[in-house]
């Protein structure tokens, strides 16, 4: 892979579903499909918006650790990124992330109790892609 960033990018922006894992009490992973991110810087930095109620958020205030996987099926290729998730819930991190449209989850708006942003950083990442697989730093 010549370019991660460009490669990884663009996979990341074609897909309509995006796959996210936490860690539970037990220690096991626990995934969910999400949307894709509401907004991305490179593939260093991805954001969500969540429930804050959600068992997932108080997954990852008990640890960090994270996983986020986008597969692209029409080429049967996909993309893992480990890093860390954080739960912001100051003003401007619920104000730069809002859309109108979230108040079909959120509907107190944007300084609703129960919305919040999820911030993925990633470290290192693993691409499949024609019968290989290919691991990365971020």
């Amino acid at each position: 892979m010549r370019d991660a960033e460009q490669t990884i990018g663009n996979l990341i922006d074609k897909q309509g579903v995006s796959f996210i894992s936490s860690v539970d009490g037990d220690g096991f992973p626990n995934t969910k499909a999400m949307l894709p991110p509401s907004r991305r810087e490179g593939i260093k930095v991805l954001y969500y918006h969540t429930n804050t109620s959600s068992m997932r958020v108080s997954q990852y205030r008990a640890e960090p650790r994270a996983c986020v996987y986008f597969c692209d099926k029409r080429f049967f290729r996909g993309v893992m990124l480990k890093g860390t998730m954080e739960v912001l819930e100051d003003a401007a991190s619920k104000e730069m992330l809002w859309d109108d449209k979230y108040v079909m989850y959120y509907p107190l708006g944007v300084a609703d109790a129960d919305y919040c942003v999820l911030r993925f950083t990633a470290q290192s990442g693993r691409y499949y892609s024609n019968f290989s697989s290919q691991d990365f730093d971020v």
